[in-house]
């Protein structure tokens, strides 16, 4: 068994040292311990190793630099850390102002330090452009600045999309599950970074919640891995797109996204990875428990699944004379609904030069969202039914006055707090959205430019339309705009609420606090 002990020289450059105490250059090291260690594996894993071996091989050579850049962020992080840490509150109950103040505080921080592999190995230039690539993978947005994605470092390319897969179900969630947190008002954490109207746990126990959320989450990312491994995909490339799938984030590893790989198979894959993702992961649990009747109940899933087959149906027929077979144009069709709508973003066809109607009902599409309790962005499908049942109640009640119109949902009364919550939520979406692109549009770019740019940050989607469109990226925008982009993928990724509440005087007063 070979030692991998990595000893630093003065030229910065990398040692290897065998169990033999031979030390070995990194360029020969990869070629003499690759054959001893992977011989005995089994041939399908060894296949998988394979592939897996060029690139890591290709970092420990070339690029020592994004090893120190790792050792810098790590050291910086333990630096924050200590000092976060060593003073702890002598109340540590958690309240629902607590918790939206933790969990907003706490992803601006993660993403100041998650920016740093990035600004220290000099994979991207400026550390506003660092960190609002930074912003975009946690918040499962996925809209970028880079202009030329292939030639990042392997690991980068990795971080990148990996920041997509602790940001799609929640970092704090994340730390529930494997930390060992008391269970002391820690609901108010999930609730305060879970995205939808309404949230639930399911069972009593919120750690507990926190590990079947997350190992539901882990399954359906490793099974979409070998999915795309089993059809031909590289097994790096697997990896990095199930991990951007799974939080409906949208990075790739190529400049054309999927469209690159021009396969059927990895499109209708990734298709249904898209829209599993974007589906109330509670639904899921419930299908554990072989409680199908409840699943297929639930008004938010089949709103959500009539959507999508009536937009992919629409859009087909509007963009067939683009293709040469139907199915062609349906796969198409399916995939981008399936992208904008669970607020993924990836790409198969510049929909930008697609036929107005199209183009609008996809927007309308990326408003919208997918299901409250998933990883997706938008203001939820929960949100978009819960208001036609307040405009149906409205309307029934001028018609009949006397009348007592209860709002339900799943056959259970939506209280008075979350709808008044649901209409508190669209407002403030709604006014955001117009001041971040009075602002934007300081840069004095085109209207859909700017409308889309900032829509599609609000709800953490990644590609817009014009010159913010899906074969683009956002690089053009100066630093202020960046900055106005970056506070809006956190607003819609925490739901608008955690981060206005950092900007309420009365947070913190000691009283409250």
């Amino acid at each position: 068994m070979w030692l991998h002990s990595v000893l630093p020289t003065q030229a910065g450059a990398r040692l290897v040292v065998s169990d033999m105490g031979e030390i070995l250059s990194p360029k020969i090291a990869p070629e003499i311990m690759a054959p001893a260690m992977i011989a005995s594996l089994p041939p399908r894993i060894r296949q998988m190793v394979m592939q897996a071996m060029p690139p890591v091989a290709t970092e420990v050579q070339e690029e020592p630099v994004i090893i120190e850049s790792t050792e810098q962020t790590i050291i910086a992080c333990l630096m924050v850390g200590t000092v976060l840490v060593s003073r702890e509150p002598e109340n540590k109950r958690i309240y629902g102002r607590e918790g939206f103040v933790v969990v907003a505080l706490s992803w601006i921080v993660m993403s100041v330090l998650g920016a740093l592999p990035f600004y220290l190995s000099g994979s991207i230039s400026g550390y506003v452009n660092c960190f609002f690539e930074t912003v975009s993978g946690f918040t499962t947005t996925g809209a970028s600045i880079l202009q030329e994605i292939e030639t990042l470092p392997k690991s980068i390319q990795f971080w990148r999309c990996f920041t997509h897969w602790i940001g799609g179900m929640g970092i704090l969630v994340f730390m529930l599950a494997i930390m060992p947190l008391g269970d002391e008002r820690t609901m108010y954490l999930m609730k305060a970074e879970a995205p939808g109207p309404l949230v639930s746990k399911l069972v009593p126990k919120v750690k507990s919640t926190a590990k079947i959320l997350y190992t539901i989450y882990i399954v359906l990312t490793l099974v979409e891995m070998i999915l795309l491994f089993a059809g031909g995909m590289p097994f790096f490339d697997s990896v990095v797109h199930a991990l951007s799938t799974a939080g409906t984030g949208g990075f790739s590893v190529k400049n054309s996204s999927i469209a690159e790989y021009n396969s059927a198979y990895f499109e209708y894959v990734i298709t249904a990875f898209m829209l599993l993702f974007g589906v109330n992961f509670n639904l899921f649990y419930l299908m554990l428990m072989k409680d199908f009747k409840n699943v297929w109940k639930n008004e938010e899933l089949r709103c959500y699944i009539a959507i999508v087959c009536i937009a992919t149906a629409l859009i087909t027929i509007d963009i067939s004379r683009y293709y040469s077979t139907v199915e062609g144009a349906f796969r198409h069709a399916f995939f981008q609904v399936a992208a904008i709508m669970s607020t993924t973003g990836f790409v198969t066809a510049n929909f930008d030069l697609w036929p107005e109607f199209s183009k609008t009902l996809l927007y309308c599409l990326l408003i919208l969202g997918a299901c409250g309790g998933s990883t997706a962005g938008g203001i939820k499908v929960s949100r978009f039914v819960i208001l036609l049942k307040m405009i149906r109640r409205e309307i029934s009640h001028i018609v009949h006055p006397r009348s007592v119109n209860l709002i339900k949902l799943d056959g259970y009364k939506v209280d008075e707090d979350s709808i008044r919550s649901v209409t508190g939520f669209i407002i403030l979406y709604v006014l955001i959205l117009l001041g971040s692109f009075m602002l934007v549009s300081l840069d004095n770019f085109d209207f859909i430019t700017n409308v889309t740019a900032v829509t599609t940050c609000l709800s953490n989607v990644g590609p817009g339309l014009a010159m913010a469109g899906p074969v683009e990226n956002l690089s053009f925008f100066s630093g202020f705009a960046k900055i106005v982009l970056c506070l809006d993928m956190l607003l819609g990724r925490l739901e608008i609420f955690p981060i206005i509440m950092l900007f309420a005087p009365s947070i913190w007063r000691k009283s409250y606090m």
